[in-house]
């Protein structure tokens, strides 16, 4: 899932709605500017295909939590900016509404993963194939930040074994503006669109948490890191964090698999490696936080034996490559 940039962590742009008072029955007071007067993540502007002019119209009255983006120039297109944060309850609130969602569904497998990988790209296939394998070998709930790219892929696969699809949505996913805080075909009870990106990481969070300590055989969850970019690099270690400090996993382990697609991740590994030499983390301390798998059986194989699933349950879908194909990456660290 890419990583939105939160919209509690910005100020008002170029506070123009509060320095550019006047007096009410004046004509609004326009700021022309070649770029968007305001954090991307502030707005949501839809652009025509002719040379737009971006202009601020100022708000007549200089409490009021909103502004209008105009684009001159063109139609009369403009996008309500969202309100700031106006105290920390409301992120609270957030927060338990995705604690809500995640105690409604039942905890699962999180899917970290790039929202830019095309529906034709091998690896969208692989994800596809691997989120039905393990909602069926864990018989659990499949989340995702309900975005494009590899976290549709892991709820379509879900959905093909019948299982059920939870989901954090976020306004804005890398390389696209969202222009609706609908999922196009998620049911809306099952997902929850979030404001402050702080929330929906507590929800992925939560989604992972086993603390059924009476039976150790429910509860089955797994964190999986797909190939991804900024935004799933910065969850990616947020989740190594938190299984390193026990935030996750400290009652029950916590299984985090890395899908090393075609190498993906072996230069990051490498640098992993190296941090050893530089004395930056312990022998053995990486290894000891995930399990890093090339292909789909690798990762299924492993999950399976984390939870002693039966071996006549381990009914994969899929056939097992080669022995002369099959290839590991060791961790030294």
């Amino acid at each position: 899932m890419e990583a939105a940039t939160a919209s509690s962590g910005f100020g008002s742009g170029l506070g123009l709605a509060r320095s550019s008072r006047r007096p009410s029955g004046r004509s609004p007071i326009r700021h022309s500017f070649p770029h968007p007067p305001c954090p991307a993540s502030r707005s949501r502007l839809v652009r025509s295909g002719a040379p737009l002019t971006w202009s601020v119209v100022a708000a007549a009255d200089p409490h009021q939590h909103q502004q209008q983006v105009e684009l001159e120039g063109a139609p009369a297109i403009c996008a309500a900016m969202e309100p700031e944060r106006g105290s920390p309850r409301e992120v609270r609130e957030e927060i338990t509404r995705c604690y809500e969602l995640v105690s409604r569904l039942g905890r699962g497998a999180v899917y970290l993963g790039s929202s830019r990988v095309p529906a034709t790209h091998p690896h969208f296939h692989q994800t596809a194939e691997l989120a039905r394998e393990i909602a069926k070998l864990l018989d659990c709930t499949t989340w995702t930040g309900a975005g494009p790219g590899l976290m549709d892929a892991a709820n379509q696969g879900a959905l093909e074994a019948d299982k059920p699809v939870g989901g954090f949505k976020i306004g804005k996913e890398a390389g696209e503006w969202t222009t609706s805080n609908f999922h196009p075909y998620l049911p809306s009870e099952s997902y929850h669109t979030c404001r402050f990106f702080s929330a929906r990481k507590h929800g992925l969070v939560d989604a992972v948490v086993r603390n059924n300590a009476t039976d150790k055989t429910t509860d089955k969850t797994v964190i999986v890191a797909l190939p991804g970019g900024i935004g799933t690099l910065d969850e990616v270690f947020e989740i190594m964090a938190l299984i390193q400090l026990e935030r996750i996993g400290s009652t029950l382990p916590v299984p985090f698999v890395v899908m090393n697609y075609d190498s993906y991740y072996s230069k990051l590994l490498e640098f992993l490696n190296d941090c050893k030499d530089w004395g930056t983390v312990a022998p053995g301390e990486v290894a000891s936080l995930w399990k890093v798998c090339n292909g789909n059986y690798e990762a299924l194989d492993y999950l399976a034996q984390f939870y002693d699933v039966p071996a006549g349950e381990r009914n994969f879908a899929i056939s097992p490559p080669p022995k002369e194909h099959r290839t590991s990456y060791t961790m030294t660290i």
